[in-house]
């Protein structure tokens, strides 16, 4: 396969229905859309700037606009609901869900734009593009922190990006309301996992109480700080939460797959001004990494 070739014709094949048609837009028709994607996806997998793009993905700015079209547009979004529709319907879909998020350093060229500290948070859409950008300062610098749901074999479910000093745990309810698999034909779309791994970050009260509310099993440590207070309490302070430790072992699954990510330097490191194209981008690699075992069961 060519470096600058990446998808096979069968993982094409199932992407290609999913693509927006230019069939009653202003302007000129679409061009290939495989030729753009496959340039998307060059530009995030070497991190070059747009303006670099070799020659035969055809001029950059058809590309970076359809990009921009695609993010804007919620084209990523339908097309990854789509297939897990499809996953869900073939069985592939392992239900003992992980949680977990990763920080990607924002390059300066992605900051120097007009930023709105304290705005309301819209992390979970793609628009209105939250005012900070998803761009805040962590100990690392500045920064976006991307939030994951992933199946129990490591495929992403949930996208989201955030600034990279917010609260893992604050997203945690927000990223469980946010699993939802459409069945093909009638019935209701599932939004129940089995289980739900996450590590120490994730673990309180409240978010136990409210796996335990709908039926799912909360893999979670507990760390030692509420262990001590905990035992502090006597038994008012209840018996200690069971974590299974076999399913808990799976939660690098997630670590995995972040790892899958940032194979791609322009996921590793944010270029995107605007949140809502770097999320788009993160979407692109989530579609990519459900292609192969899809293409398998077609």
């Amino acid at each position: 396969m060519s470096r600058t070739r990446v998808l096979s014709d069968a993982e094409w094949a199932l992407i290609v229905p999913l693509m927006p048609s230019s069939d009653g837009r202003r302007g000129r028709r679409f061009r290939d859309h495989r030729l753009v994607v496959e340039g998307i996806i060059y530009r995030y997998r070497t991190g070059i700037a747009w303006r670099d793009l070799p020659s035969e993905f055809g001029p950059w700015q058809t590309v970076w606009k359809r990009h921009r079209l695609f993010a804007g547009d919620g084209t990523w979004d339908k097309a990854l609901t789509a297939l897990l529709t499809r996953a869900d319907a073939a069985g592939e879909i392992d239900w003992d869900v992980a949680v977990d998020s990763t920080i990607a350093r924002a390059h300066q060229h992605a900051t120097n734009t007009t930023r709105r500290a304290g705005d309301p948070a819209n992390y979970m859409k793609q628009f209105p593009e939250p005012g900070d950008h998803a761009i805040g300062r962590s100990r690392g610098g500045l920064s976006t922190k991307v939030h994951q749901v992933c199946d129990g074999k490591g495929r992403p479910m949930v996208i989201a990006v955030a600034p990279g000093q917010g609260s893992d745990s604050r997203m945690f309810t927000h990223l469980l309301a946010a699993v939802r698999v459409p069945r093909e034909g009638a019935g209701r779309p599932r939004t129940t996992p089995d289980a739900v791994m996450a590590d120490k970050a994730y673990s309180s009260r409240a978010h136990r109480a409210l796996l335990r509310g709908r039926g799912i099993t909360a893999v979670i440590a507990e760390p030692a700080d509420q262990q001590a207070h905990r035992k502090r309490r006597g038994s008012r302070g209840g018996r200690p939460p069971h974590t299974d430790p076999t399913k808990y072992a799976k939660r690098h699954l997630i670590e995995n797959s972040f790892q899958r990510f940032k194979q791609w330097r322009g996921l590793a490191t944010r270029y995107d001004k605007l949140a809502s194209t770097y999320r788009a981008a993160v979407l692109l690699r989530a579609i990519l990494l459900w292609l192969p075992a899809l293409a398998q069961v077609s």
